[in-house]
């Protein structure tokens, strides 16, 4: 059961992530988690470095698409104007919105790479589905309100895993 809750990785954050590695791996397309992945839950825009980041993946034939949980309004006003397609209200860690991007992303799970940094939405989805899945350290120490209940339970699942010595890696 544990398992479902183990990412195929684990990065400090998205910038760890290089598009030679995923390349090497045959990783055509990336979905991603917005708040606390990408940038922090009450940042409105991409930094400078992330709209790097997400350039160099374009450059190198990576498709990305903004799969969250949050509401329309959000990740439209911080998508649109970066051109990433995305899915809102979601509802990770069900399997449907995953699908729906590498479908429309015109990819297979096996050329899909999931990025996000919670382990009961993120992880917990992309695993249901089979897909290689990235967890990385959420950007800011805060979350929103509903998050922060996850954030407990996704302590005492850490805390479990490390025990059982299926991860090494600290918070």
């Amino acid at each position: 059961m544990l398992e479902k809750f183990l990412p195929s990785q684990h990065a400090k954050s998205i910038y760890e992530i290089t598009p030679d590695e995923l390349i090497k791996h045959n990783i055509k397309g990336i979905v991603t988690d917005l708040d606390n992945t990408l940038v922090a839950w009450d940042k409105p825009e991409a930094t400078p470095e992330l709209i790097e980041w997400f350039k160099k993946m374009k450059d190198s034939g990576i498709s990305i698409t903004i799969v969250s949980n949050n509401h329309e309004q959000r990740v439209r006003s911080f998508s649109e104007p970066l051109g990433i397609p995305f899915i809102s209200k979601a509802r990770k860690p069900m399997t449907r919105a995953f699908q729906r991007a590498i479908r429309e992303m015109g990819l297979v799970k096996d050329n899909v790479v999931v990025i996000g940094d919670q382990l009961l939405t993120d992880v917990l989805g992309a695993r249901r589905l089979g897909v290689h899945v990235i967890l990385v350290v959420p950007v800011a120490q805060s979350d929103g309100l509903a998050t922060r209940f996850n954030r407990r339970l996704e302590r005492i699942i850490l805390s479990k895993l490390r025990r059982k010595g299926l991860i090494d890696w600290e918070d």
